[in-house]
């Protein structure tokens, strides 16, 4: 499948949706377009938590369940507002401290610096 074919898929940002995020997404497509996903899925990555899923979605539609707009607040990689990381600061950080010495814990430890 080519750039122009993956951008056309059901769900254009699929390759990069987490296995929970797509589980609410899915829930508004049709059984055909949920087809298309699998056939997509199987013919790449052929992941198999994903099939499952996709597969599962399609016999639900199948025995006539209806699409739903599914979880407006599930995972969504295209929204990158947020960055990453620590929430850890120097502000945030504990004073530093060093490890007792072996075989003495109710002694605390000293710098190397300032034994004598």
């Amino acid at each position: 499948m080519t750039d122009s074919a993956r951008t056309a898929l059901p769900l254009p940002d699929y390759d990069h949706l987490p296995l929970g995020g797509l589980e609410s997404r899915i829930r508004s497509l049709t059984a055909d377009q949920v087809d298309e996903l699998l056939a997509y899925e199987r013919a790449h990555a052929d992941r198999l938590p994903v099939t499952e899923v996709l597969s599962a979605r399609r016999e639900q539609l199948r025995a006539g369940a209806e699409p739903t707009p599914g979880d407006p607040s599930a995972l969504r990689p295209e929204q990158h507002g947020r960055t990453a990381g620590s929430p850890v600061s120097p502000a945030t950080s504990p004073q530093p401290s060093n490890p007792p010495p072996h075989g003495t814990p109710d002694q605390r430890g000293k710098p190397k610096g300032d034994r004598t």
